[in-house]
């Protein structure tokens, strides 16, 4: 049996419906099981990382982890803990590629702790690192539609970004035949580095109207992010990420993608042309000022 917990996010819903469609005995993880999408032969599991009871119960039975969260340590590691109790063997985590104790970033840090406490319980694991989600793009879809462009703190710095489906295949995949991928980390990109001006042409191209790609200074871009209603901590870290990212931070490539799954990842234009829809603006609305394009979160 494979649990995914996450099972209604991008990653966690996509690895389920793959898992089960290849007729893996899996079971989704979810705290409101409102919100579970029905997928044949899953088993739905209602959990809460706060009730260790609960996660037993979620547990039991279950060979294979798939952990996805929000990175939130008392979550995974209450999650690794229960495992450890229930008898699972191999536990499939989404980290980041640069995790570390020392690092100036939260988020890492937060990755860094995790996967000491996962490693130090001697539980077979594998650790993915996917560079941005495509998915975050959608994020500035409303921009896109009210103004023609968007705002972004990255300056020209180029990235891998992968979409979501493609981690989550190779999550599948890893937890399908564990023993395999035991101890191993591998770092999941698409097929190409971009920077935010490439994917301003891309949705030029696919929307047929010029958008623009308007830089602003980490510090602009989170008070953008604040205004746009994001929590003030959240819009600190993701304005230093970006920051990163304008310093070559994320100019990286893999193929670990297609060495694991056997297929090649969905590039920007697959995916801008699949989800045209989110950022094409209605027939007859006009735009509002560019400086009221609200920020990225």
């Amino acid at each position: 049996m494979i649990l995914v917990t996450g099972a209604t996010g991008n990653v966690g819903s996509e690895a389920v419906r793959l898992l089960a469609a290849r007729r893996h005995p899996t079971r989704a993880l979810v705290r409101d099981p409102a919100r579970a999408s029905a997928v044949d032969g899953v088993e739905i599991a209602v959990g809460d990382f706060g009730r260790p009871d609960t996660l037993d119960a979620a547990l039991c039975g279950v060979d294979t982890v798939v952990l996805v969260t929000p990175s939130v340590p008392e979550q995974e590691i209450a999650v690794i803990d229960s495992a450890l109790r229930q008898g699972v063997r191999h536990i499939v985590k989404i980290t980041n590629h640069k995790a570390a104790a020392d690092s100036p970033v939260d988020r890492r840090r937060d990755h860094a702790r995790i996967e000491a406490h996962l490693k130090a319980t001697g539980l077979g694991h594998t650790l993915l690192a996917p560079n941005l989600y495509m998915q975050n793009l959608l994020a500035v879809a409303p921009a896109v539609k009210e103004t023609a462009g968007f705002v972004m703190s990255a300056g020209d710095g180029r990235f891998g970004m992968i979409d979501a489906r493609d981690v989550a295949a190779t999550a599948a995949a890893v937890a399908a035949a564990p023993s395999g991928h035991a101890g191993r980390t591998y770092l999941l990109t698409g097929p190409e580095l971009i920077t935010f001006g490439d994917v301003a042409r891309a949705l030029t191209d696919v929307l047929g109207h010029p958008v623009a790609y308007r830089r602003i200074s980490p510090d602009e871009h989170r008070a953008a992010m604040i205004r746009a209603g994001v929590p003030e901590p959240v819009a600190a870290s993701n304005a230093q990420v970006f920051g990163l990212i304008a310093e070559g931070d994320a100019a990286w490539l893999s193929d670990d993608v297609a060495s694991v799954t056997g297929e090649r990842p969905r590039d920007l234009r697959t995916f801008l042309t699949e989800h045209v829809a989110a950022f094409r603006r209605a027939p007859g609305l006009g735009l509002t000022p560019p400086g009221r394009a609200p920020g990225y979160s």
